[in-house]
């Protein structure tokens, strides 16, 4: 059951003080200030010894909030939701808080977006070959046959392959949809029919990956997802094809992708790695064939009002008693981000 919120609830800011400046500049500030009862200069960086857990009825949660325990939540009697302002809720809401009711709400579905258009940026590109094309009329600044050294470049008619019907994923599918692109969808969890329904055919990972002229990594960080694309997979990869991994660095084998890369078979777009900052000497830096971004494909800069947006679209709508719009639910987090 929802519970129900007081004429002006309590909350407290609990994250890394560098996001909540970030995040919450004067014109949010403001329009927090006028649903809840909050100290806007006071961020909780730690939850030990809070004095202000006491009372508090919301907690606004984001990237650095430690995590809330029985012990923590021992120390929070009046606590009833939590809105985070970012993605995966993992990292902080333990089964104490679920156990406890606590009502959740995630900004994810407002992440997803710039981690979308960066993946939709980085398939156009990619079949379009503009890293390589761009390379070769750098060190040559002449012209070049281009269709000689990329034979079926370009992006009509190509195939591109979704690992996971995630946010982000179905995102990428929604942007795609202008395009002349065939795409393929490989997700337990979804039906052929529901995969249909969505504008894309459903397939087995091993032959998406097989038909795809691009692969791109959607897919939640779990047990049975680690290394799935390990070097089996990465070798069962058309040659010229490229993989984009958006998603987490545990999807993919490092020193299986390294070995490919190198041998110039596929080309590769990767935003996450494992580990988060690849040793310097790694190749996967320096290759013509791979993009290698420092995990910034998620909501950085003007992309944090967003986040922001969504989750003061939360905490009014809970003053005002209505469910939240970007509730999380505990059983879907074992299939999540």
């Amino acid at each position: 059951m929802r519970p129900t919120p007081t004429a002006r609830p309590r909350a407290l800011f609990a994250m890394g003080r560098r996001h909540r400046d970030a995040m919450f500049p004067p014109a949010e500030i403001q329009r927090l200030t006028a649903y809840v009862d909050i100290d806007p200069d006071h961020v909780a960086e730690s939850l030990t010894d809070e004095p202000a857990l006491a009372d508090v009825e919301i907690l606004i949660t984001s990237w650095g909030c430690p995590v809330l325990d029985e012990e923590v939540l021992a120390r929070a009697p009046a606590l009833k939701a939590i809105v985070h302002a970012a993605g995966s809720v993992k990292h902080h809401v333990t089964q104490a808080c679920w156990d406890r009711g606590l009502v959740v709400s995630s900004a994810a579905a407002a992440n997803a977006v710039p981690v979308a258009e960066y993946t939709v940026a980085a398939i156009l590109f990619a079949n379009k070959r503009v890293l390589e094309i761009g390379g070769l009329y750098r060190d040559h600044r002449s012209p070049l046959d281009w269709s000689r050294h990329f034979p079926g470049f370009g992006n009509y008619r190509r195939t591109v392959g979704i690992v996971g019907a995630s946010l982000v994923g179905r995102k990428v599918i929604e942007l795609l949809r202008p395009y002349d692109l065939d795409i393929l969808l490989a997700d337990p969890y979804v039906s052929a029919l529901r995969a249909m329904a969505m504008g894309v055919r459903r397939v087995e990972l091993d032959e998406l990956v097989e038909a795809s002229d691009v692969v791109s990594l959607h897919a939640p960080e779990l047990p049975e997802t680690r290394h799935l694309m390990d070097a089996r997979r990465l070798g069962l990869m058309r040659d010229g094809a490229t993989l984009i991994n958006t998603a987490r660095g545990s999807l993919v084998d490092t020193d299986a992708l390294t070995a490919e890369a190198v041998g110039g078979r596929i080309h590769a777009v990767i935003d996450v790695t494992e580990p988060e900052v690849l040793p310097a000497t790694s190749p996967l830096y320096s290759l013509p064939n791979v993009l290698l971004t420092p995990h910034i494909a998620g909501s950085l800069g003007g992309e944090l009002h967003r986040i922001t947006s969504s989750a003061l679209d939360e905490i009014e709508r809970y003053c005002s008693g209505k469910p939240f719009a970007h509730a999380v639910r505990h059983a879907a987090l074992a299939t999540s981000a």
